[in-house]
């Protein structure tokens, strides 16, 4: 498994406290009841320390879907193969 992609699936694995992978795709901002706003936060914070970047507030906004987060990673130069 390449890197980036195992500390973005971390991220979301440690945020939502999630016993598994397999359903990270399908993940959606309220899709499950753990990402809420403040599950929201974590997850940013999560992403922000494993890549060392810092979020810009339109991207946090914008950052919607696990498959939505690859796209928006892309523009700090983390590019993820999922």
């Amino acid at each position: 498994m390449d890197d980036l992609l195992r500390i973005y699936q971390d991220a979301f694995v440690e945020a939502f406290e999630l016993a598994d992978k397999s359903t990270l795709a399908d993940l959606k901002y309220q899709s499950i009841e753990e990402w809420d706003s403040i599950g929201h936060m974590a997850l940013m914070a999560e992403l922000e320390s494993g890549f060392n970047i810092t979020i810009k507030t339109e991207d946090l906004i914008q950052f919607e879907s696990y498959v939505q987060g690859v796209e928006i990673l892309s523009r700090y130069d983390v590019h993820i193969k999922i």
